[in-house]
């Protein structure tokens, strides 16, 4: 008997603290998809990248959510992918050993694979 392939779902974040709403809701809402056990990953590009910074979650928090470092560690904690743009980090200086763990650098090809391969791609 095949198992019924389980649905997926990407959310690109492109904010940060200059946004710490529109920082969270792919958080919010990938951390929901977990719960449903949708297999949820969040893609990290532009000034999104800082949210993958050691330290940098420590005071982003939007009114009305629980605070940003809570809704990532539930994400990692959960089984969710968090994958950050290569490029993005190398224009602002970031290392790869500047990010959380858990983060994983991808190039555009990995990310527009689990595109093709996901039943929807939101962008934040």
């Amino acid at each position: 008997m095949s198992q019924e392939p389980k649905e997926k779902i990407v959310y690109i974040a492109t904010h940060a603290g200059e946004d710490p709403e529109r920082a969270t809701l792919p958080f919010a809402l990938a951390n929901a998809a977990l719960a449903m056990e949708v297999e949820a990953i969040v893609f990290l590009q532009g000034t999104g990248v800082y949210l993958a910074k050691k330290g940098y979650l420590e005071n982003v928090h939007a009114g009305g959510f629980a605070p940003l470092k809570e809704l990532v560690a539930s994400f990692l904690e959960g089984g969710g992918k968090l994958m950050v743009c290569v490029p993005c980090i190398q224009h602002r200086n970031i290392e790869e050993s500047d990010l959380i763990e858990g983060a994983t650098p991808t190039a555009g090809g990995t990310m527009t694979l689990e595109m093709l391969d996901a039943n929807a791609t939101l962008v934040y």
